[in-house]
């Protein structure tokens, strides 16, 4: 089902993903993390940027401190305050558990000023990782806080509603949901970050998503008990957004080709 392939562009919480970047908590600093493939048993080089969010460039002279935990037990850390005079730092940790890790970071010190401590918490994934937790127990939107603002924007509480509350309650969504996830996790956080940085881009983005939440809000309406209710609701949200997406510029070319042809459009 194209459309609902969306939603999880949308609505995932922000984790396993090859690089992303996250402010700190009072937005002192923009943190990156990067990575290559993990493979499990081996040590990935873990790369730990820090931003000035005015200038976009690398900070230099950074005290900070780092802990890569699972279901809250430490593998690695960083535990006393540590000095990059670079703003960039490359470390080794090694995976050994498919799942999701937790990596913090702590700020503590800028241009050899202290500050209150101000952290950025990070999630990956490592090997096979289960379906997103619910996002009561943590974690954001991505793409949609990108577009919107805000994890309480009306938008992104639609689309978390319509996943969490209408998707997820059939077999067909779930596993639907389930095998999108894997495939979306390695390319929305650089759309993400493509927002933060081009306002441009944001606002086409969000010109771009009317279309669809309008016709998803046909779906809150809805009565779905069934899987078969549920493929036939999708089915003519598809069709709605393709009469809008595709028709709607089909029919806008056609009429300007016919202008500029000055013939007459029998449509």
């Amino acid at each position: 089902m194209l459309l609902l392939a969306l939603i999880p562009l949308l609505v995932l919480p922000a984790f396993a993903q090859s690089s992303q970047t996250l402010p700190t908590e009072d937005g002192t600093l923009d943190v990156k993390l990067s990575h290559d493939d993990i493979v499990l048993g081996q040590e990935t080089k873990l790369r730990i940027d820090f931003i000035n969010p005015q200038s976009q460039k690398i900070q230099e002279h950074i005290d900070y401190r780092v802990i890569v935990s699972q279901d809250d037990q430490k593998i690695f850390a960083i535990p006393t305050l540590t000095h990059t005079s670079e703003g960039s730092v490359s470390i080794p940790v090694e995976f050994t558990e498919d799942g999701l890790y937790d990596v913090r970071v702590e700020v503590e010190g800028i241009l050899f000023q202290p500050i209150p401590v101000e952290a950025v918490l990070f999630a990956i994934a490592a090997g096979d990782v289960p379906p997103p937790p619910d996002e009561t127990n943590g974690g954001g939107c991505l793409i949609a806080t990108a577009t919107y603002g805000s994890e309480l924007a009306p938008q992104v509480q639609q689309l978390r509603e319509l996943r969490d509350g209408t998707i997820l309650n059939t077999e067909s969504g779930t596993a639907f949901m389930v095998a999108f996830n894997q495939a979306y996790y390695w390319f929305s956080p650089s759309v993400a970050d493509l927002e933060r940085e081009q306002p441009l881009f944001r606002e086409a983005v969000k010109l771009t998503l009317i279309p669809m939440l309008s016709s998803l809000s046909l779906l809150e309406y809805a009565e779905i008990n069934s899987e078969s209710e549920m493929l036939g609701y999708g089915i003519l949200v598809i069709l709605l957004n393709i009469g809008m997406y595709a028709g709607i510029p089909i029919v806008g070319t056609l009429k300007l080709y016919c202008l500029v042809k000055k013939t007459q459009c029998r449509f």
